[in-house]
């Protein structure tokens, strides 16, 4: 698998969510979610690629368990389209919010987009560090229950049996997924500092400090959120 179908997958998966987003805009929306129907069917959209990409990361490690002790090499043919079609997906949701959402709101995504696009990028034109870049596809198995939050929000289904127990698998795997695989992933760059070209190495550098920011922030936000706001509204209601 050569340059030119790596760009043709990317292609296919850029054009194949613009699609499946708007077959997502015709699928009936909750009352509560009218005010602002494109961030629903963003927000289904996403979770569509976090449960399709998810998986399939497992079983890229899972049917070819030599990569997965050579990230830099060492990769299989359905692991590099995965990174590819993965790269399609964040340049759709790149231009989807860039065209829908006021830059004030998004620049925070778009700047993670970004990043994602250059470091995913640099792995499929090189057919080098494809590895590196499905284990931080990883990630998108909490991306499944970080969606699934915000369209429950959005349903107005806070309250619900079923968003608290979402919150809780939710930060569990966030902690599994996200800040034990980025601590990994950022390990792992310092151990191979030798094997890895100097440009390479400051661009993926850059990368994680980036994404460890960002989700140290993310994480905190979740944690008040669903957690601590909950037990301080519970504690008044109980002075009440």
């Amino acid at each position: 698998m050569e340059w030119n179908p790596a760009i043709l997958i990317i292609g296919a998966s850029f054009g194949s969510f613009k699609l499946i987003s708007r077959v997502v805009g015709s699928f009936p929306t909750p009352e509560s979610a009218l005010r602002n129907r494109w961030k629903w069917r963003n927000i289904l959209t996403s979770m569509m690629h976090s449960v399709v990409t998810g998986i399939w990361a497992v079983l890229c490690f899972y049917l070819h368990r030599p990569m997965a002790q050579d990230l830099i090499a060492t990769y299989s043919l359905s692991s590099r389209c995965l990174v590819s079609v993965s790269v399609g997906y964040f340049l759709h949701d790149f231009t989807d919010m860039l065209w829908n959402q006021k830059l004030q709101h998004s620049w925070e995504l778009l700047f993670h987009h970004a990043v994602v696009i250059i470091c995913f990028g640099i792995a499929v034109c090189l057919c080098r560090y494809i590895g590196f870049a499905v284990v931080a596809l990883l990630v998108e198995i909490n991306s499944v229950f970080l969606h699934l939050r915000q369209i429950l929000l959005m349903a107005n289904m806070r309250k619900t049996t079923f968003f608290r127990i979402n919150s809780i698998i939710n930060l569990g795997t966030y902690i599994i997924f996200r800040i034990s695989t980025l601590a990994w992933m950022t390990r792992w760059v310092a151990l191979n500092r030798d094997n890895i070209p100097l440009v390479t190495y400051s661009i993926g550098s850059v990368g994680m400090a980036i994404m460890i920011l960002m989700n140290i922030v993310l994480f905190y936000r979740l944690l008040r959120s669903d957690f601590l706001k909950s037990s301080r509204e519970g504690k008044k209601e109980k002075e009440i």
